[in-house]
């Protein structure tokens, strides 16, 4: 069992709805344990799925004005419905609409959103062979309309199982944009939570029982100069909690972090107050796990036991081997998921890989007693 040294924070109170009493993640999970009832160890992934050649020529020619509105959105809704089939019949406990309708997780956001452009050219590299168009935000940002709310609406139709609700978080959108300089990034992070608030509300009133709002950028727009960072993460994680904070208490809060050393925003991270937060650890191993299991996050957690940038699929026994790790630090707040997104993966190395990682998170269900007490350190 896992030993921190110091003492380990309680849960800290979401931000209620007008109604709501404030309750602690421990309050919020029986809640939400009630409303999902879900397995130990849930199973779920990140958010894409592979975006097949069928899905860019769509994108491409709907873009050029070759296929009209009504015949992309049948496009769309084909790939979901099969993207939904496909985790039904994995077994995955948590689905995803597998986002075949966006190209870039901010770009999408941003050319839906007012106060972005979203330049056709301006491309530039992200790392390796990957290349983004940034989105500029120029003006004070608000959204006009829903933006993912008919896609979730719709794949949720289509089962019964719940589907997560996945939007890119604030401070990420600003990381991955380039930034108005003629007031606070601040004031602007806040336009942008206010704005993402707005869509979190309606995933909800819609029906969304799990909604997730990534911050892959967190650390990346932590300031060099210490001296700032109390300032930064102050209003990062203001930002996090304005557009999350406002649901309901049975409504469980994702996040999901990647590719990053987070040991000097651990403190920030726990502020952050998510229901279950996921990240890279495949390749980083145990010491992300400790690091986050001792820094005051009280929520559950979903080390990624699956690396998503190689096309190796995983063993059954290799993928439960990472799984009981994870159960060692976390207890009963551990979930199963890949570390990031499928999105460049091919589907036959998905449905392959996906099969392993269910079937590795049954057999360590199988090896523990049900409800396992969650971890504590000493």
């Amino acid at each position: 069992m896992l030993s921190c040294h110091g003492d380990r924070l309680g849960g800290s109170p979401r931000e209620p709805p007008s109604l709501s009493p404030w309750l602690t993640y421990e309050e919020r999970a029986r809640l939400q344990e009630e409303a999902l009832a879900l397995p130990d160890l849930p199973t779920t992934t990140i958010g894409s799925f592979p975006q097949t050649t069928a899905v860019r020529a769509a994108r491409a020619a709907w873009r050029r004005g070759e296929m009209d509105d009504s015949a992309y959105e049948q496009a769309m809704r084909a790939e979901i419905a099969d993207v939904i089939a496909a985790q039904e019949r994995l077994g995955l406990d948590v689905l995803v609409h597998g986002e075949p309708e966006r190209d870039d997780m901010v770009r999408y956001f941003a050319e839906r959103l007012a106060g972005y452009w979203a330049p056709r050219h301006g491309w530039t590299q992200s790392y390796g062979s990957r290349y983004v168009r940034p989105p500029i935000l120029f003006g004070d940002v608000s959204r006009p309309a829903p933006i993912t709310v008919p896609w979730t609406s719709y794949a949720q139709s289509l089962t019964d199982r719940p589907v997560k609700g996945m939007l890119t978080g604030p401070v990420t959108m600003l990381a991955w944009s380039f930034v108005r300089d003629d007031q606070p990034l601040a004031a602007t992070a806040e336009q942008v939570a206010l704005a993402l608030r707005d869509e979190v509300g309606d995933l909800e009133r819609a029906g969304a029982a799990v909604i997730q709002v990534d911050e892959p950028a967190l650390r990346e727009l932590l300031p060099l100069r210490r001296a700032d960072r109390e300032t930064y993460l102050e209003w990062a994680v203001r930002a996090f909690r304005l557009t999350t904070a406002g649901v309901a208490n049975a409504t469980q809060i994702h996040t999901h972090m990647c590719y990053a050393e987070f040991g000097d925003i651990l403190e920030a991270i726990a502020a952050l107050d998510p229901d279950v937060i996921s990240l890279e650890a495949a390749r980083s191993g145990s010491g992300a796990m400790a690091e986050l299991a001792c820094s005051g996050h009280a929520g559950a957690v979903g080390p990624g036991v699956w690396d998503i940038h190689s096309p190796r699929v995983p063993a059954v026994e290799a993928l439960a081997a990472r799984i009981r790790a994870a159960q060692d630090v976390f207890g009963d707040r551990a979930w199963v998921n890949p570390d990031c997104g499928l999105k460049t993966r091919q589907p036959t190395e998905v449905d392959a890989a996906l099969t392993n990682l269910v079937a590795a998170a049954r057999l360590v269900r199988a090896e523990a007693p049900p409800g396992l007490a969650a971890a504590s350190p000493a």
